[in-house]
């Protein structure tokens, strides 16, 4: 893929660009083969590449330059550099990267200038979902203060009128002189909280502050792996620890035409509220029953339970699901753990904590093009 940001070392985000994408790919499944080979897995699965340019949903830009003349993107060795074409996103996307650009000039919204400690405007945030061949956005503000809230409120339907299925709109103030994106305080401004992502036949909902993964057409081939490996197996209850908003446990008690699996007991734990909500959500709408999404700690709801599950679902942050928590499944043995990692050492560090079980399958996905990072997905099964 070219790059012009990166030919011309404005943007040097994707260090490994200028390789091919073959070669990317190969690099990553040797180092998967590498870190695995002691693990002894009895399938190894050939990489699950993604596309090249315009697969990233998600633009988090900074707000920098002047109000006269915004500019989105970063700040690189001094200077502003504006990334609205940056080509990881889809042109719909750098389209609505300018709109959003020119909305901040004409209504003066103020670039926070980090070095003079003044301004309001620090951060824009823009997620695209598209379903059914048709994208929808949510656009986030981060202000330092309250002081342009009202005006945003009062203009945000000049805003719809460009920005064609422009669901949600919040503003988060983020006081703080501090390299933090996002402060506790968030404000919907829009009716509709949700923004609906449809993923294999399922409807998945994020709010503002939610996590969902960055490209969208290997998270849907993620889930659907995921589904189709535990799919025959004697599954009758499901930990979704780390559950997000729903997106592994509900796909691998779905079938691929929609109808539920309602044998199934499916208990979702992640510590984010709003997340929680939104699982909760898509549950409802696909009518599901024997089911529990609770905002907690997930490795302290495990560790207090009596009842294992035969299916524990693992989808941790990069940090890793943790010591303590992959002990006390080492100890209380479920029959089957199906982890998807974003951090190959950490994975690496909490299957070395795993010596009861062996690993069937495992497979990378390539969620992350033109870096070193990888997604990987690893069943594993309880020894005889």
């Amino acid at each position: 893929m070219q790059c012009r940001y990166y030919q011309q070392k404005k943007c040097l985000s994707c260090p490994w660009i200028e390789r091919p994408y073959q070669t990317q790919l190969d690099e990553k499944q040797q180092q998967l083969i590498k870190q695995l080979t002691p693990f002894q897995p009895l399938e190894l699965k050939a990489p699950f590449a993604s596309e090249q340019k315009g697969f990233r949903n998600k633009a988090k830009m900074a707000v920098l330059g002047t109000v006269e003349k915004p500019i989105l993107g970063i700040q690189h060795q001094g200077q502003a550099v504006d990334l609205c074409d940056c080509p990881l996103y889809s042109d719909s996307m750098q389209s609505i990267l300018k709109i959003v650009r020119s909305y901040i000039r004409k209504q003066g919204i103020v670039p926070y200038n980090i070095n003079k400690r003044k301004g309001e405007l620090k951060f824009i945030i823009i997620t695209e979902s598209a379903s059914n061949n048709q994208n929808s956005y949510m656009l986030r503000f981060v202000l330092r203060s309250l002081k342009f809230v009202e005006q945003i409120k009062n203009t945000i339907s000049q805003l719809q009128s460009y920005i064609q299925n422009l669901h949600v709109v919040s503003i988060n103030i983020q006081p703080n002189h501090a390299a933090i994106l996002e402060g506790e305080q968030e404000l919907v401004i829009t009716e509709n909280p949700y923004l609906p992502i449809k993923l294999n036949n399922i409807k998945l909902y994020i709010k503002s502050k939610s996590f969902f993964q960055t490209n969208t057409y290997v998270a849907e081939n993620l889930y659907k792996t995921a589904s189709d490996w535990v799919t025959h197996l004697p599954i009758n209850s499901i930990w979704d620890l780390f559950c997000g908003v729903g997106g592994f446990g509900l796909s691998c008690v779905t079938n691929i035409d929609n109808t539920i699996c309602n044998d199934i007991k499916l208990t979702g734990i992640e510590i984010s509220s709003d997340a929680i909500e939104c699982a909760n959500k898509s549950a409802q709408k696909l009518g599901f029953k024997h089911l529990t999404f609770k905002s907690l700690d997930a490795t302290q709801f495990a560790i207090n339970q009596h009842d294992i599950p035969d299916l524990v679902l693992l989808n941790p942050p990069r940090r890793g699901a943790g010591k303590t928590l992959m002990q006390y499944l080492e100890q209380v043995e479920p029959n089957y753990i199906l982890y998807s990692s974003c951090h190959l050492t950490s994975l690496v560090d909490d299957l070395n904590e795993l010596s009861n079980y062996k690993i069937l399958k495992t497979q990378l996905f390539d969620m992350f093009p033109h870096t070193s990072h990888m997604e990987i997905l690893v069943l594993l099964q309880k020894k005889d």
